[in-house]
């Protein structure tokens, strides 16, 4: 596991925060020379950061039904569920669960009744045994983990 230093929790917490923000900016807000931003931030692309991404409003592009879909699959259709996910192009994220059930799948459709008419389809091809929507009515908070400067050393135990 690694574990990061204060200075650098920091740091992260501005690519997290603002993924296009210059390094230049972040230099000055932290105090950090740029120089070290820039090999903070390849180091870390090289050792957790996964990608650097866009958060869409869905919503403003037409797409007015998000849900969370919890899925519970025969033990045989788990590979082949999860496959036929991975391809559709509805589908935001996808997470294998536990208790209960095999998938939790945040899903974009432009309505609810597309929904409901991708889910009945789903159920004719796939043997699920439990399934629960929760449609997602408002953002709240999004993707806040580690993205809050001021806030991340008040957890840190001090260097």
């Amino acid at each position: 596991m690694l574990e990061l230093k204060s200075k650098e929790r920091i740091l992260l917490s501005h690519f997290r925060r603002n993924a296009r923000e210059s390094l230049t900016t972040i230099s000055r807000e932290t105090r950090v020379p740029v120089s070290t931003v820039f090999d903070k931030l390849k180091h870390y692309e090289q050792s957790f950061i996964r990608k650097h991404t866009t958060l869409v409003d869905f919503s403003k592009l037409g797409y007015q039904t998000r849900a969370n879909v919890m899925l519970k699959v025969a033990v045989e259709q788990r590979n082949a569920l999860k496959e036929h996910l991975l391809r559709c192009e509805h589908v935001n994220s996808l997470f294998k669960v536990n208790n209960g059930y095999d998938f939790l799948v945040e899903m974009v459709f432009r309505h609810i009744k597309d929904l409901e008419d991708f889910l009945e389809a789903l159920e004719r091809k796939y043997t699920i045994s439990e399934k629960t929507v929760f449609y997602i009515i408002e953002d709240i908070c999004r993707e806040e983990f580690l993205a809050k400067p001021d806030l991340v050393s008040l957890d840190l135990v001090e260097e």
